[in-house]
């Protein structure tokens, strides 16, 4: 028997793994002890980044089939049938630690990584979302100057990254909580278009087939990588840049174009990105899949820096990499392609059937280890759960508890705030229109849009999560992040299909926080059902806490819909003048986790509502049904801030003014937070149209008011439509850019 390793406990802390899970390797490895290689192999295989240890018990059952499911969860992306033989690929994933260390690369590598994810499955990607948190920006505070010096850093990557890729950004969202000051969130997201019968997955199969490394080089960069994301942060951890890769997105453009032209032919049984855990995760995951065994040269790996040791090559995260399975006999024709688009590419091993990857230096065996243990039988954890103690506070509190805000104060309050007013300081450093196949492109409200050449449709995509909420009720937050996903692109006039989904939330040790996570993994899964909107792919990004404090619950949801008719998607901003303004739904002076409440008090408490599905759906099918019609010449969801914010914004964007008077119990119920609300633009001749289908849905209809004028009215408060616009493009450029 092999002897342990020198300093073994310290070993075990440096690769964050326990006494238990070493005994636990011990019994695979046939009571042998393992070398340093085997080790940082079970240490990234088995981190939470990769195993989902603690999560994947409380995944299970999610909604994952559907008819027009085609790959659900456990590939590189999820697939889903849009017609005439075609088909969508998408994912969303989590860079946040290391966007928080290296703003700039850890979020340009985060869209490094998606893409790849994509085109991994034969798809070429045609569109790009983010979801990002960030913490206080306003203000001369260390922490507010650091967070704006984290949203230059972040939104730099990202638009450098795609733009270089040509890959349009055409939507996403930004907002900004005091949680979030230890812990930025960056999430991506990536749709791409492929053949529905041309779809590669990440397998290794077929005893003498050949395993080959293409892309770039390797270096020692995002070493531990996998591991550091399963771990929280602390001071120190802003020191940590070794651990965040470095991408070179020029030649991730080459490896797109490669691996599409190999696609084309018959020479790939498999093939794999190598992400977070690099060469590790993807070999182990492409032979645990089939039960195969794999035998691995690293010496024959390209290198790109002198002394690398089998550990280093293993471990590394270096970017813009893969790994292929190769058919036997192919591999020239495999290396002639790489070679023409100027990229390394090799031999580094063979498929076998033995079960076990064996990894060789130099012709000597430096790992021996089964397969299927390490890649499919990582620890599963029970982690203690709790109802967190701080919800008896919140929800026992509600906007009764706080000072009457005179209703004009609080409309330019709200409106003012960086929740609401427009981003085009994020999104202009984007290119939304590369491809040229951008129809509702970033700023125009609610989901984002594009055309299918190839079959005449369009896709509508939304990114959405609500923290307010998941953090007063965890599961009905969820479960809204799903249904205010929907609703956004069902305002497009698409029918929603499926999602993807990120899930961040704080320390799994801590019982509150796994009762967070069990919670809003339940009100995804009953809102996926409720709304047949099956999880096709999705992340979970655990530990993001600084120093004791994790931040906010926050499930992201990227919804994905299909529009039969790319000449039917509907703005969200006003169209014309003398138009008459439909509310749609009930307002019912809900204010649980509003903007109402934190823009004017500066808390998050309150309740929210069981959650109305059949309304819902009722509402998504009159838009989409009036829309295939031609009855609307616009709809926009109401959301956070309530009807007067829904319609001011509609106003800015489109320069158009509003009278509008509603009904209401309390005047500040134009500011409510109801759910299944939607405001529709409707010429008069159509209202009667609209209203009797309303009815025979059961939704209710209120003809508000008309569109026109120089001003914004909604009941008692109004704005000039100079001042509106003048809030609502300039407020955030001023704030960000205050150091400048």
């Amino acid at each position: 028997m092999s002897q342990p390793i020198e300093n073994l406990d310290e070993v075990l802390k440096a690769h964050k793994l326990s006494q238990p899970e070493y005994e636990e390797i011990v019994r695979i490895l046939d009571g042998r002890h393992p070398n340093i290689v085997e080790i940082g192999i079970f240490s990234a295989m088995w981190s939470e980044h990769c195993s989902y240890k603690s999560s994947k018990k409380y995944l299970n059952g999610f909604p994952t089939k559907a008819p027009w499911v085609i790959q659900g969860p456990g590939e590189n992306a999820g697939v889903i049938d849009i017609g005439d033989g075609m088909a969508a690929v998408f994912k969303m994933e989590s860079h946040n630690h290391p966007s928080f260390i290296e703003p700039f690369q850890g979020a340009a590598t985060g869209v490094g990584g998606i893409l790849r994810d994509v085109f991994t499955m034969g798809a070429r990607p045609v569109a790009n979302l983010n979801a990002l948190r960030f913490g206080t920006v306003t203000g001369n505070s260390d922490t507010a100057k650091y967070q704006r010096h984290l949203v230059h850093g972040v939104v730099e990557g990202i638009g450098s990254y795609g733009n270089c890729m040509g890959v349009p950004t055409i939507g996403g969202e930004v907002s900004f909580d005091e949680s979030y000051n230890g812990n930025i969130l960056v999430n991506a997201f990536s749709l791409g278009l492929v053949k529905a019968d041309e779809i590669f997955l990440g397998v290794a199969s077929g005893v003498g087939n050949s395993v080959m490394y293409v892309g770039s080089k390797t270096g020692r960069d995002g070493l531990g990588g996998a591991v550091m994301s399963s771990d929280s942060f602390t001071e120190e951890s802003k020191s940590l840049r070794p651990t965040v890769q470095v991408g070179d997105p020029f030649t991730e453009k080459l490896l797109l174009e490669a691996c599409l032209e190999l696609f084309k032919t018959d020479h790939v049984v498999g093939i794999q990105d190598m992400g977070a855990a690099g060469l590790t995760s993807s070999s182990f995951e492409m032979a645990g899949k089939t039960g195969a065994g794999l035998i691995m040269h690293l010496d024959k790996v390209p290198a790109r820096e002198e002394g690398m040791m089998p550990y280093d090559f293993m471990l590394s995260e270096s970017q813009e990499r893969m790994l292929i399975c190769a058919k036997q006999g192919s591999e020239q024709a495999i290396i002639d392609i790489f070679e023409k688009w100027d990229l390394d590419v090799a031999v580094i091993g063979e498929v076998t059937d033995t079960g076990r990857m064996e990894l060789f230096w130099h012709g000597e065996k430096c790992a021996d280890m089964p397969i299927a243990p390490v890649s499919e039988e990582a620890p599963i954890l029970d982690r203690p759960t709790m109802r967190p103690k701080y919800l008896d506070e919140v929800n026992a509190k509600s906007v009764d508890s706080f000072p009457a805000v005179d209703d004009q104060e609080a409309y330019e309050k709200i409106f003012s705030s960086l929740e609401v007013v427009d981003k085009a300081w994020v999104y202009n450093q984007y290119d939304s229109m590369v491809q040229t196949n951008t129809t509702k492109h970033p700023g125009s409200l609610d989901a984002s849009s594009i055309r299918i050449k190839e079959n005449g449709k369009a896709l509508a995509m939304s990114s959405d999560c609500n923290p307010r909420y998941c953090y007063i009720d965890p599961k009905r937050g969820a479960a809204l992040a799903v249904v205010e996903s929907g609703r956004n692109v069902a305002m497009s006039g698409a029918r929603p299909l499926s999602i993807t989904d990120c899930l961040n939330y704080g320390n799994p040790e801590n019982p509150e926080v796994m009762w967070q996570f069990a919670e809003g993994c339940e009100g995804i899964k009953e809102a996926c059902a409720a709304l047949s909107t099956p999880v096709v792919s999705g992340n979970v990004s655990l530990y993001n806490e600084t120093n004791g404090v994790s931040v906010f619950p926050t499930p992201s949801i990227a919804m994905v819909g299909l529009n039969e008719d790319q000449n039917k998607v509907l703005p969200s901003a006003f169209q014309e003048e003398g138009s008459e303004i439909l509310l749609i739904g009930e307002t019912k002076g809900e204010f649980g986790g509003s903007l109402y409440i934190k823009a004017l008090h500066g808390e998050t408490v309150g309740t929210i509502s069981e959650v109305d599905y059949i309304s819902e759906l009722a509402l998504w099918d009159l838009v989409i049904e009036a829309n295939k019609k031609g009855l609307l010449k616009a709809a926009k969801d109401v959301n956070v801030g309530g009807i007067a914010t829904a319609l001011t914004k509609m106003a800015a964007v489109s320069g158009l003014g509003v009278e509008a008077d509603m009904t209401v119990e309390n005047s500040r119920d134009i500011f409510d937070e109801s759910q299944s609300r939607a405001i529709l633009e409707v010429a008069s001749a159509d209202v009667e149209s609209i209203v009797r289908m309303a009815m025979e849905l059961g939704v209710k209809v209120t003809n508000i008011g008309k569109v026109g004028g120089d001003k914004v009215r909604v009941n008692n408060v109004e704005l000039s439509m100079e001042k509106v616009k003048d809030i609502y493009f300039n407020t955030f450029v001023r704030t960000i850019d205050q150091d400048l």
